[in-house]
């Protein structure tokens, strides 16, 4: 604590952890990692070596803040009598030091107790945004998985935000516990519902965009929970700027609970390693990055938001595209490009977070990896039969794009094991070789459908 600087500014109370996932039965002596959020001004936490229904805790994945603004993540190893908190400040200290210490100096970690004389930067940026707060309407499609869907808007209602709604698409409903899930949630805040019977999440996309003209959206999926300043975030980079078309967040991994789920992050999860550092992509950022191949820098369907008319602009999602079609993915990468070939902009803001709950079973996982595999071949099949001339640009991506598919990531500050399945890998390429065909099925259904 440092004394000198007073306690002229008083730090906000900070809500309840929303990360509260449903226990399960576990299925193994241990466990892979428990996932802190860690907030570095309050007292940091013990780390026990064995969880409460007696699995062995083998490491510790944890998000670190500093006046709730996201630093970085850290995997920690866990020792068989726990981590103290000494040990787990000395942990963050050693992988996030660069980025620690320009904000705090030379105050020992842990640092609870210590405030300072005036309101944090960062804070008092998203007070100012929040005087002006557009309105946005937050998007959440949905199909037959209500208790994911409510867990999703318990964590929507509870935004540090002024001025949005949230839209829930019903797609092709089987029943109607969908409905009722909604009407629940909306005798406790602004819940809106809508039905939209062609299945596939694209159809679903394009139902939320039809009936919200002129609103700026925010879309998450619901195996999602969102962070409490989600929105603040999305309006702090959209102020901070207004040429951007596309704000894409970052969505990290909600619990660590199987061996199948940190595959997953090793795998790359949703963050791709692309760090806490905000970055923009648009016209001037060419000979940086190909608008062809967005993937591993930016951008992820379950966290992105676009001012109005942007999406009506790229001509609305591909229906071929998507959960719920042949190719089972990518309608959003292929709406990334298309925004940055049309000479629209995108930027990371690393400061609007999600969290997601990865599949925990391994043949979940597998249909996870193929699915986007397959989507993200479909993707580039649907941009090359609307523009022929991209063959050549994407010919010389190819070697790029296989090196990142096999990419094993592991930050300087973690230490996963190498144990990712080797058939996984193998099941992703088969993914890949099974694209084109999807798409042209998939394009087939949809227009099938129409008529």
């Amino acid at each position: 604590m440092n004394a000198k600087l007073g306690r002229a500014w008083t730090p906000p109370q900070r809500p309840d952890p929303i990360l509260t996932a449903p226990r399960i039965t576990p299925t193994a002596a241990e466990l892979p990692a428990v996932v802190l959020d860690l907030e570095l001004s309050d007292p940091l936490p013990s780390v026990p070596g064995v969880h409460p229904d007696g699995r062995r805790v083998r490491q510790s994945w944890v998000l670190v803040r500093l006046f709730t603004e996201p630093l970085g993540t850290v995997l920690i190893d866990v020792p068989d009598t726990g981590l103290r908190p000494a040990d787990l400040g000395a942990a963050v200290e050693t992988g996030l030091g660069p980025v620690l210490r320009p904000r705090v100096g030379e105050l020992p970690l842990p640092i609870d107790g210590y405030t300072p004389a005036t309101e944090p930067a960062f804070l008092a940026r998203r007070r100012e945004v929040l005087a002006t707060a557009p309105p946005i309407t937050v998007v959440v499609c949905t199909r037959e998985r209500p208790g994911a869907l409510a867990r999703c808007l318990d964590s929507l209602l509870v935004q540090n935000y002024p001025a949005y709604r949230i839209l829930v698409v019903d797609n092709a409903p089987a029943g109607g516990a969908t409905a009722e899930v909604v009407r629940s949630a909306a005798r406790r805040g602004p819940v809106d519902y809508l039905m939209e019977p062609v299945r596939g999440l694209s159809c679903a996309r394009n139902a939320a965009v039809r009936a919200t003209p002129g609103r700026a959206l925010a879309w998450i999926d619901d195996d999602e929970v969102a962070d409490p300043h989600w929105l603040a975030e999305i309006a702090r980079a959209l102020d901070d700027h207004p040429d951007a078309d596309v704000i894409s967040g970052v969505t990290l991994p909600a619990e660590l609970e199987t061996r199948a789920q940190l595959w997953f992050e090793q795998f790359g999860g949703h963050s791709k390693n692309r760090g806490f550092t905000t970055a923009v992509f648009g016209p001037r950022s060419g000979s940086e990055q190909s608008p062809l191949y967005p993937v591993p820098p930016f951008a992820i369907g379950a966290n992105m938001a676009f001012r109005p008319g942007v999406i009506e602009r790229i001509g609305m999602f591909d229906t071929a595209l998507g959960a719920g079609t042949p190719a089972m993915g990518c309608e959003d990468t292929l709406a990334f490009t298309q925004v940055l070939i049309g000479g629209g902009t995108i930027v990371y803001q690393p400061t609007a977070l999600t969290h997601h709950f990865h599949r925990r079973d391994l043949d979940g996982l597998k249909q996870q990896m193929v699915g986007h595999a397959t989507g993200l071949a479909a993707a580039y099949t649907g941009l090359l039969l609307s523009r022929p001339r991209l063959i050549w640009p994407l010919l010389r991506l190819a070697p790029t794009a296989l090196r990142e598919l096999n990419t094993i990531y592991t930050p300087p500050s973690q230490t996963l094991r190498d144990d990712f399945p080797s058939h996984l890998r193998r099941a992703n390429r088969r993914g890949m070789l099974a694209g084109p065909a999807a798409y042209l099925k998939g394009r087939f259904r949809a227009r099938r459908a129409t008529r």
